[in-house]
């Protein structure tokens, strides 16, 4: 299969497919509709799967590694420093060291940070993805490992706004170059491979019976009401991949979100800048709930007045009337 086809990065980069593979959909659609559908539909679930790179497995080297259940899957994940953890989700084709860059100036913010490869990348188990499959993960991580904040890049803050619209209760959220919806990259996909009408319904069909949502239905700006977590969408006006209106479109109907706009790092390199993990650390430092002495709060529910674990334990040590009043309570 053509790189340009699998490595889709959130979309399909290609105009067009090779004229052998544009031709083998179209005997398979004349001849055997069905398994054109079905071909079609896993082609464009299945993401490439590469190896890490040397620094990659470096960085993840320094981690405490985990696995977590999702679903049929299991994902590899990696936990580095104290404190309340900061949720990293990679993209589309990508994988959690991607995003080592981001996890030093969050651990000297005074959080932990955990990193994963979603379902069908890097050495998770899994072989078909989508925007739906990330936000299941996202979900499912964070739960395991009490995420207070969470950042998804690309097709990993498509998951990460979904997730959010579905329930997951965060102190603060920042995407990195989201793109609104999969309804355009479903669109750049049949183009590429000449699908005839009937075949492309099929496939949309199929999509929607997986997932319950057909790929114009995953659309962040039509679920951004649905969640209140502060968020900060950081966009570079040079993304050749997702343009920075899409991230525009987010921060807008978002409410109350921050748009920070870059120029020049493209679409990978705000990933490597330190001016902007420097911004991303002050964000999710200042948004993350404390308890009333000033310290971070421990635990809990997204913006439930918790405190700290000191402050908890001085709490149920000292405070006799309280310890009572649960004795009363067991014992009634």
């Amino acid at each position: 299969m053509d790189a340009s086809l699998s490595d889709k990065s959130t979309n399909v980069r290609a105009s067009s497919a090779p004229g052998v593979v544009r031709a083998a959909f179209a005997t398979a659609a004349a001849i055997a509709p069905s398994f054109a559908a079905y071909a079609g539909e896993r082609l464009f679930l299945r993401p490439p799967r590469r190896q890490p790179s040397p620094r990659e497995r470096a960085a993840l080297a320094a981690g405490e590694p985990f696995v977590v259940a999702s679903g049929k899957e299991r994902l590899r994940g990696w936990r580095f420093g104290e404190g309340p953890t900061v949720l990293l989700v990679h993209g589309w084709g990508g994988r959690g060291g991607q995003l080592a860059p981001l996890i030093p100036p969050l651990v000297t913010a005074g959080c932990a940070v955990v990193a994963f490869d979603a379902p069908a990348h890097g050495a998770s188990t899994g072989r078909l993805a989508s925007g739906i499959a990330f936000a299941e993960a996202i979900a499912a991580v964070a739960a395991r490992v009490e995420a207070r904040a969470a950042l998804g890049h690309s097709m990993g803050a498509a998951g990460l706004g979904w997730a959010l619209a579905s329930g997951l209760a965060l102190d603060a959220a920042v995407m990195l170059c989201p793109p609104r919806s999969v309804g355009g990259y479903f669109r750049q996909f049949c183009d590429a491979l000449a699908l005839p009408p009937p075949v492309e319904d099929a496939i949309r069909g199929r999509l929607r019976r997986r997932y319950g949502v057909a790929p114009e239905e995953f659309d962040l700006c039509r679920r951004a009401g649905e969640s209140a977590t502060p968020l900060l969408v950081v966009h570079d006006r040079d993304d050749r991949e997702v343009p920075w209106t899409d991230g525009a479109a987010v921060a807008r109907a978002w409410p109350g979100a921050t748009l920070s706009t870059t120029s020049g790092l493209g679409h990978r390199g705000l990933l490597r800048d330190a001016s902007v993990g420097a911004s991303i650390a002050s964000f999710v430092r200042a948004h993350l709930a404390r308890c009333d002495c000033g310290r971070f709060a421990a635990g809990g529910s997204a913006g439930a007045g918790r405190a700290c674990a000191q402050c908890a334990l001085e709490r149920e040590l000292f405070d006799r009337s309280s310890r009572w009043a649960k004795a009363g309570d067991g014992s009634a």
